[in-house]
């Protein structure tokens, strides 16, 4: 993982990594933060570096109480993967919960136990 920079002047995030300089550029638009640039040099690609910067963007979107509409499409294709990741395991932990009441840990076994 490497170290992202926040520059809200420049509404931007960059990276360097081995001298090479990556950066994910962001509009403003009331509370939606429009994500309109991903930029990695192919002398770093494939590395998890334009993931680093939308994971760092999503961070701060979600501190300031930011909808994201992605713009570019490596932002596109990142949400939409990560989207379905969170809502697996949102559907996970509903699951889990539903067997917790119907089988609370308190209760005893029945299953292979005498009456």
């Amino acid at each position: 993982m490497s170290t992202v920079s926040h520059d809200r002047v420049a509404n931007r995030f960059t990276t360097e990594v081995e001298g090479h300089s990556a950066r994910l550029d962001y509009t403003l638009s009331g509370k939606v933060m429009n994500i309109t640039h991903t930029r990695v040099p192919p002398e770093i690609g494939g590395r998890g570096v334009a993931a680093d910067l939308m994971r760092a963007a999503l961070e701060v979107a979600q501190a300031e109480g930011w909808s994201i509409n992605p713009v570019c499409t490596y932002a596109s294709a990142y949400m939409r993967k990560h989207h379905l990741a969170t809502q697996q395991g949102h559907i996970d932990e509903l699951l889990d919960e539903a067997l917790d009441e119907s089988f609370p840990a308190s209760d005893s076994p029945s299953v292979g136990g005498s009456s």
